[in-house]
């Protein structure tokens, strides 16, 4: 069966409210509203309602006209086209020197940037989060800094989208880690379709306790963009894999949190960097200093 959605965008959250509680109105009605802030770093806020049935399309050019925003892209959602769907809501992501795009827009690279391929089909790290978002920013300002070469390990690296960049700027092998073996299986078929095979090498493990990673270590660079209790977890074992002068990327951090996991780095040997948040989201730069 097919259904329906209705999106548009705007540039503040009160109108975003406004205009969902007028789309729980309508005639047909739709099975769901739903209200979000771009994580983006646009400023924009997307509302979305969907429909078992076409909806009314005048009447939604009245809701548009009336409160002033964009006019409702109305897209047919056939059944188990969900991967399709995201595919065409996604644009590609530029965060400093790096982009990161689906294969769909692979047409538009710009020759001056680090390509990073990853496919809207995947899980967590396309890079339209806040938290993939900021961790990308904060190792694009590391490397305009001078930092051009070194042992880095992404610990729970999802799509592995953190430690390709990284592969892109370092000469040594990269270490990508996750607890969830999907998630490495996950990695390893972007590491392939990046043509970074030997450059990156996806492990299964929890913290810095495999081999390999004990093995790898001590790290110029680690990134954990995990959450508040993994990281605060982690900060012991961090602190003896980080060298001393090295960073560390965090995030997954809300931004009531952050100062919590900053503390806990601190009394660990580390000194807070720089501090980014993007919508709730808050990514540290952190370097050990003893």
């Amino acid at each position: 069966m097919t259904s329906y959605s209705a999106l548009t965008t705007m540039d503040n959250e009160e109108t975003a409210l406004t205009l969902s509680d007028a789309l729980e109105a309508l005639v047909p009605e739709p099975t769901g509203v739903g209200v979000f802030e771009m994580e983006d770093g646009s400023g924009l806020w997307e509302v979305g309602a969907y429909f078992d049935d076409k909806p009314d399309i005048a009447a939604l050019e009245v809701l548009t006209a009336v409160h002033d925003v964009k006019s409702f892209v109305v897209s047919e959602i056939p059944d188990l086209d969900w991967v399709a769907h995201v595919r065409r809501e996604l644009a590609p992501v530029e965060a400093g020197q790096f982009f990161v795009y689906g294969s769909h827009d692979a047409d538009k690279v710009p020759a001056d940037k680090t390509p990073l391929l990853i496919e809207a089909a995947m899980a967590f790290g396309t890079g339209h989060h806040g938290t993939t978002l900021g961790c990308l920013r904060a190792f694009d300002r590391l490397v305009q800094a001078g930092f051009n070469d070194g042992h880095v390990i992404d610990v729970g690296c999802g799509t592995a989208v953190l430690a390709m960049a990284a592969a892109h700027v370092v000469s040594q092998e990269v270490l990508a880690s996750d607890i969830d073996p999907v998630a490495v299986d996950v990695a390893e078929v972007n590491v392939k379709a990046n043509g970074l095979d030997g450059r990156v090498r996806c492990v299964v493990a929890a913290g810095f306790d495999a081999p390999e990673l004990k093995e790898a270590g001590p790290y110029d660079l680690v990134f954990a963009n995990i959450l508040k209790g993994p990281l605060i977890n982690l900060a012991p074992s961090m602190a003896q894999a980080t060298k001393n002068g090295g960073n560390v990327i965090l995030s997954g951090i809300l931004n009531t949190q952050a100062d919590d996991v900053i503390a806990v780095y601190c009394d660990n040997g580390y000194s807070l960097l720089h501090r980014d948040e993007i919508v709730e989201w808050t990514t540290l730069t952190m370097t050990k200093t003893g």
